[in-house]
């Protein structure tokens, strides 16, 4: 959850000011929560309070009524009716604001029903379904995976986006020529993309550097990367510190109540990235003295494996 409010913090300026700088300025002044971030956090509140989805995000985005970026269209319409009704939408919203139901069911079949259902109050159409269903699918496979053997989700990202593919009927072997500064509000323009940047990153920061520093909507396609990012890889503290205290108290409120309830929303071991030799001594001093030990030869067992698929995945990226 808290990575899709990152990615759409992060891309936020960059929306309509499109970068292809991968170094990018990760966060200024000019950065602030957009509407993806309001979804989200509805669709949290939703799931802790047993609300509706559609009365939740209505409620919500009348709390904030301008937002960065401003709601879209159709979407701004809902958003102001007294009636708010859905319009058989496949805009790439109802993608972004999909990540909390992954994390609060126990069953697939009850993830992919939730996620229909946060789609249908405004996103109603077909392809708008798929692609909440879709991101919401990885985010629990990835999650199931960390469960079943610790920190193990990096090792199965293709296994991750195979499901997704056969699931969805996304093409995502697509030339980076075809997306680069294409700003595609659809859910089939904007899902498979997500889903491509995944197969190529190797930590949650360079997954959400993909995505905003493709050209594109840089917001929504970071929500909806880093809402799967996370659930692959975890949130570096700082990070994860840093862009939480730019929300309003009361949707840091609906946060740390969520994740009292769904306490493995955040792992116990937060910076988990390929690219350092080591676990900082921060993390490690998270653990119980018991999982500390468990966890270090985990990570002898695995290190080599690991740096050989973030070499394979560089070159996947430079033959992008």
């Amino acid at each position: 959850m808290l990575g899709a409010i990152i990615g759409d913090i992060v891309g936020s300026r960059w929306e309509f000011n499109p970068t292809n700088d991968y170094n990018f300025e990760w966060l200024s002044k000019e950065n602030s929560f957009t509407d993806d971030t309001i979804c989200t956090v509805a669709i949290a509140d939703a799931l802790i309070h047993h609300r509706d989805f559609g009365e939740s995000m209505h409620d919500w985005c009348n709390r904030y009524p301008h937002p960065m970026g401003g709601y879209g269209g159709r979407f701004a319409q809902w958003v102001h009716s007294n009636n708010p009704q859905p319009s058989n939408s496949f805009g790439n919203g109802a993608a972004m604001r999909v990540s909390p139901v992954a994390y609060w069911y126990e069953y697939i079949d009850d993830v992919l029903d939730a996620a229909a259902a946060t789609a249908i109050p405004t996103h109603n159409h077909d392809e708008g379904i798929k692609g909440a269903q879709t991101v919401a699918l990885a985010i629990f496979r990835a999650l199931q995976f960390n469960k079943k053997s610790y920190q193990s989700a990096p090792m199965h990202i293709d296994e991750i986006l195979q499901e997704c593919v056969q699931f969805s009927g996304y093409d995502i072997n697509m030339p980076k020529a075809s997306v680069l500064n294409r700003f595609d509000e659809t859910c089939q323009g904007t899902v498979p993309v997500a889903l491509k940047i995944i197969s190529m990153a190797t930590d949650f920061v360079d997954a959400v550097r993909l995505a905003v520093s493709l050209g594109a909507d840089a917001d929504t396609l970071g929500a909806i990367v880093g809402s799967m990012a996370e659930a692959i890889w975890g949130l570096p503290s700082g990070v994860m510190f840093n862009v939480s205290d730019m929300l309003p108290e009361e949707m840091q409120h609906v946060y740390a109540e969520f994740r009292h309830k769904r306490p493995w929303i955040i792992k116990k071991l937060i910076d988990t990235t390929f690219y350092r030799k080591e676990f900082s001594e921060a993390a490690w001093d998270l653990l119980e003295d018991g999982d500390r030990e468990e966890l270090r030869d985990i990570v002898d067992n695995v290190k080599n494996e690991k740096r050989k698929l973030m070499a394979e995945r560089g070159k996947a990226r430079d033959n992008w």
